[in-house]
Parts: C-alpha cells; sequence; structure tokens
C-alpha cells in the first residue's frame, strides 16, 4: 500500500477531516490533499507528524513510515529482551499487587502473557487447550470450552469483549459465532456492566479496568494491556478473598 491510500485510510477510519488533520500537524490543507492524491511525497518528519496527529498506535505508525519508503521510527521489541527487563518486574509486582483479585497481562492479538493465581478462579472448568502462556483470551472467554458456560449474562458481555477486535476481523468473526444474540436490557444498568460469572465459590460479579503503558516508545511494550477484575460488590470481595493465592504466574523467560 502507498502512502496516499494508507494516509487516507487511516484519516477516514479515524473520521478526521483533511483540515483537521493539517491543523493538528502544523501544514496545509492543501498539502495533505497533495499527498493522499499522490501528488506529492511528504517527508520522513511530515508522516511521523501525520501519524502523531491521527494518534495511531505505533505499529500502525511504522506501516505509514514504510508506506511513504522510510525506515520505521520505533522499536519492536521482543519480551524478553534484556532491554525489557523492568518492565517484566513491573508487571510482575503489579500482578502480585492486586492480589486477591484477578489480574492479567496480554498481547496485542489476546495472548496471555502472564496472571496471577486469583484468575484461576475465573478459568475453573476451562479445556487445557485454551489456557497457559499464549493461550488467546478472548477465545477463551467465548469459547463453548471456555468460560462461556458460566457466564451468566453472556450476550451483554461478549458484545464488550467483540467491540474490542476491530483490528482482528477474522477472530471477531470466529467468536461471533459462539455468542447468542443479546436481549433487551431492562432496568438500570448500574455504573458498569459487571461479568457474572459462577464460580464453584458462588456467583462472581466483576467489572474490569484495561492499563496500557501511555508513554511508550516501543511497539511491543505499547501493545500490552494489564486488564484488572475488580469486585462489584461484598459477595464477590469476600470469595476473591478467601479463595486468592498469593504468588504471580511467571512471565516467559523470567
Amino acid at each position: 500500500m502507498d502512502i496516499a491510500r494508507a494516509l487516507r485510510e487511516r484519516r477516514t477510519r479515524s473520521r478526521v477531516s483533511q483540515l483537521e488533520l493539517a491543523l493538528r500537524a502544523g501544514t496545509t490543507q492543501r498539502h495533505v490533499s497533495f499527498i493522499e492524491s499522490g501528488r506529492s511525497a511528504p517527508g520522513r518528519n511530515m508522516v511521523v507528524r501525520l501519524a502523531e496527529s491521527l494518534e495511531l498506535p505505533l505499529r500502525e505508525r511504522n506501516e505509514l513510515l514504510l508506506a511513504a519508503g522510510y525506515a520505521p521510527a520505533y522499536p519492536e521489541s521482543s519480551l524478553d529482551d534484556p532491554a525489557l527487563a523492568p518492565v517484566r518486574t513491573a508487571i510482575h509486582h503489579i500482578l502480585r499487587g492486586h492480589l486477591p483479585y484477578p489480574a492479567l497481562v496480554t498481547d496485542r492479538g489476546g495472548g496471555l502473557i502472564a496472571a496471577n493465581d486469583a484468575f484461576g478462579l475465573i478459568t475453573e472448568g476451562a479445556a487445557a487447550e485454551l489456557l497457559g502462556p499464549g493461550a488467546n483470551v478472548y477465545r477463551l472467554a467465548l469459547h463453548p470450552d471456555g468460560l462461556a458456560p458460566r457466564i451468566l449474562n453472556l450476550a451483554e458481555w461478549a458484545r464488550h469483549i467483540l467491540v474490542r477486535l476491530d483490528h482482528l476481523p477474522e477472530l471477531r468473526a470466529e467468536l461471533a459465532a459462539h455468542v447468542p444474540d443479546p436481549e433487551p436490557s431492562a432496568g438500570q444498568l448500574g455504573f458498569a456492566v459487571p461479568l457474572r460469572l459462577r464460580s464453584s465459590h458462588g456467583e462472581l460479579h466483576l467489572t474490569t479496568t484495561v492499563t496500557t503503558f501511555a508513554t511508550a516508545v516501543d511497539v511491543t511494550l505499547s501493545e500490552l494491556k494489564l486488564e484488572a477484575f475488580l469486585p462489584a460488590d461484598a459477595e464477590t470481595a469476600a470469595i476473591l478473598s478467601a479463595v486468592a493465592g498469593s504468588s504471580t504466574g511467571a512471565l516467559p523467560g523470567v
């Protein structure tokens, strides 16, 4: 894909006009128009400014640079790279510190990087092939051999998973086939849609938060997501406190 098409597609997807993009990037609408029509070849710095102005993920910023004929600006390291040792240590401490509540770290595609011991209560009964480092947590959540049979509000919860998968259309299509049609919501949902999950210790009501490394300049690091589960009621908090372990699962290579 050339820079003209690549920029036009990303700008359109972001719902940003040529004029607005030009103002953000410190250039003119005419220059943006010329780039998108193939009449002008932007310099490297301009490509970086346009990508930043569209708030593209680092991976897509590199792709835009490549489309313009330039080398990527952002490195993509392996998670076991010595340079990322402080990251691995930080993840370990965050997961451990979130106990007795479940927490996990995933990569861009939903591959499991690490989880704390409390996550085991959520995954109990799931098929072995859906578990372990590298397993896809989205598939784990919605597959009939995963969590799906234990999720009491599956249709409602699944919608919140599927909207995360626009960048993974094949996985989204696969998982959507497992999801029942949502029923009309009755009454007040409250402050957040909970995950209502049967467990061997009773029904769990959980909400989640997703955290990223906001200042990352490495592609791998920028795509890590820490998902932390929180109890939505006192009963769930009591169950988690009673059964959670006290150590985290190890990161690969640690």
